[in-house]
């Protein structure tokens, strides 16, 4: 009798973008896929979920969702349905559909997490979104001046001299990591960390009460897919090596592997970014101990546009979502 061997659990934990274009990548592969997404977003859409509607932020849970949804047919339909951003009326431009969907679909059903697990079947995704932490909580950061901000979009997008280093972030009140996160993170195979903002999409969910304890005691293979650029006001003039040291702060120390991309990142984009301060991180790590470094191109050839009613500032240059896929898939078999 044939009986088919488990598939490989693959875990991603981050936010935004960055996650977006991992699990879009990985859901091509026969993984068991798992995001662990963030839940301390405070800008755009999600400001207005969170103030009108008394609900958790849900735009990196919708973007997950879509990066995993299944693209045929109708249910392809569904999927630009999700992402589609109104432009026009003075109540509900800027927002989502998908953001709305999530919302009313929590009103009719008196939860938001069986609203999140019931988007999931109508999507049929390939795969898990989790919430980090029901927790309702705001991040906080602390500057090298002492000053602190105390909301994430502020973070994200600085009203103060964005050079100025973060020297600390933390979260109010604390939250506490959903039970359905540990279980993926001690399970797994693969834990991805990133790509995405380091402050305020990744770390994040690394102040979740259980969420380090968890990295810790999980016989996974940590991955940490460093960002193709700096990020004014949170990265300013990091180096790889930095951006390890913030991270390891929170996660004590137990980063197995790190991909760094070596592909040519367009001079038309480069040009732009340049205008924010931002530049290609900086590759310093050393070879060997403690970090298997994995360089390889990760950089998709593509510029990002956005939509006009969307008032967020978005990467210009991301992950090319296959490249990135497969270098992590081959750091999955080589690790088992």
């Amino acid at each position: 009798m044939n009986s088919k061997l488990p598939l490989p659990k693959v875990v991603v934990v981050g936010g935004g973008t960055g996650t977006f274009v991992a699990l879009k990548g990985l859901k091509e592969h026969p993984v068991d896929l798992t995001a662990i997404v963030t839940m301390a977003d405070s800008g755009g859409s999600n400001k207005r979920i969170r103030d009108e509607f008394g609900l958790l932020p849900t735009s990196d849970i919708r973007q997950c969702f879509v990066a995993l949804a299944d693209e045929n047919g109708g249910l392809g339909l569904m999927r630009s349905l999700f992402m589609y951003r109104f432009e026009k009326g003075r109540g509900i431009a800027g927002m989502t559909f998908g953001n709305l969907f999530m919302a009313a679909l929590a009103e009719i059903l008196g939860s938001q997490a069986e609203a999140i697990r019931q988007t999931r079947k109508v999507l049929r995704i390939k795969g898990k979104v989790i919430p980090v932490s029901y927790t309702d909580t705001n991040l906080s950061a602390r500057y090298e001046d002492g000053h602190v901000v105390a909301e994430e979009h502020l973070i994200d997008e600085p009203e103060h001299d964005g050079t100025l280093k973060i020297t600390d972030v933390f979260l109010t009140p604390k939250a506490k990591a959903s039970p359905e996160a540990i279980d993926a993170i001690k399970q797994a195979d693969l834990v991805v960390l990133g790509p995405g903002d380091l402050y305020t999409s990744l770390i994040p969910n690394l102040l979740v009460e259980g969420i380090p304890d968890a990295l810790a005691s999980t016989k996974a293979t940590i991955v940490y897919v460093l960002n193709l650029m700096t990020k004014y006001g949170q990265t300013y003039q990091y180096s790889a090596a930095d951006h390890l040291r913030a991270l390891e702060g929170y996660i004590d120390k137990r980063i197995n592997a790190v991909l760094v991309n070596t592909g040519t990142i367009p001079k038309r984009a480069l040009a732009v970014y340049a205008k924010s301060h931002e530049v290609p991180v900086a590759d310093d790590i050393t070879n060997g101990k403690p970090y298997r470094v994995v360089r390889t191109d990760l950089v998709s050839d593509r510029l990002v546009t956005k939509s006009k009613s969307d008032a967020l500032v978005r990467s210009l240059i991301r992950h090319d979502n296959g490249k990135l896929a497969n270098a992590l898939m081959h750091m999955l078999r080589s690790s088992s």
